[in-house]
C-alpha cells in the first residue's frame, strides 16, 4: 500500500486545530486505506482534481502518484499550507514529473475561482454546511458556464452536506464506497460520489 514513506512526505499526525473559527473543522487525513479503496473503485485518470481542505496534502499525493493527474490542493490554515509546500518539494525531488501537475493555493475554499478545466472536488468534512454551500455555488456556476462531466467525492459524509447535494445541486448519487475494515466498525468510513447531471441530460 501507498504511505508516506512512498511518496517521500509527512502527513501523519494527530487532530490539529485548523482556526478557532466554528466554520473550520479539525484537521485529520484521509487514511491511506481509504484512499486505495477509493482508486480501485473509481478511477481518476484524465480529471483534474480539487482538494478543499487539504492540510498536509495527503490526498493530493496520493491522486497525482497513481493516476498522474492535476492536482490543486486548498488551505486556508498557514500552518498546514506551509506543511503542504515543504511536502511538495521532497515529493518531486525523489521522482520525475512524467504527467500531471500538483500545486497547492492558501485560500479560503469559498473564495477559490475553479477553473473551468478542473472537473473533481474532494472533500472531508473540512469545514461547515455554511462554507460548503458557499463552496458549491462557486463549482456549479463553472459548470453552469464551462458544461462539463464534474463529480463531488465526500469523505466521511455528513448527512447535512448529502441533504445539500441532493437539494440544492444538479448532482446526483453515483455510487458509495465502503472502506474495508474501517466501515465494518464505523458506518461513515466510506466514500460518497456524485455526479454532475447537465441541465440537457434526460
Amino acid at each position: 500500500m501507498i504511505q508516506d514513506q512512498q511518496l517521500s512526505i509527512h502527513t501523519s499526525s494527530l487532530l490539529e486545530t485548523v482556526s478557532s473559527s466554528i466554520h473550520h473543522n479539525r484537521y485529520e487525513a484521509t487514511p491511506y486505506e481509504g484512499l486505495k479503496a477509493l482508486g480501485d473503485a473509481y478511477s481518476l485518470k484524465g480529471r483534474s482534481v480539487v482538494d478543499y481542505g487539504c492540510g498536509k496534502g495527503r490526498v493530493s499525493f496520493y491522486l497525482h502518484h497513481r493516476f498522474g493527474i492535476d492536482v490543486t490542493g486548498i488551505e486556508m490554515n498557514p500552518r498546514l499550507y506551509q506543511a503542504a509546500l515543504e511536502n511538495q518539494s521532497s515529493y518531486l525531488a525523489k521522482r520525475k514529473l512524467k504527467k500531471g501537475s500538483i500545486q497547492f493555493e492558501r485560500a479560503f475554499a469559498e473564495s477559490y475561482e475553479v477553473r473551468a478545466d478542473q472537473d473533481v472536488f474532494y472533500f472531508f468534512n473540512p469545514f461547515s454546511l455554511q462554507v460548503f454551500s458557499a463552496v458549491l455555488s462557486r463549482i456549479s456556476k463553472s459548470l453552469e458556464k464551462h458544461p462539463r462531466r464534474a463529480t463531488i467525492i465526500l469523505y466521511y459524509p455528513t448527512v447535512e452536506y448529502i441533504h445539500h447535494i441532493e437539494e440544492r445541486s444538479a448532482f446526483y448519487l453515483m455510487q458509495q464506497i465502503p472502506v474495508p475494515g474501517l466501515v465494518e466498525n464505523n458506518h461513515n468510513e466510506r466514500f460518497v460520489v456524485f455526479e454532475y447531471r447537465e441541465p440537457n441530460d434526460v
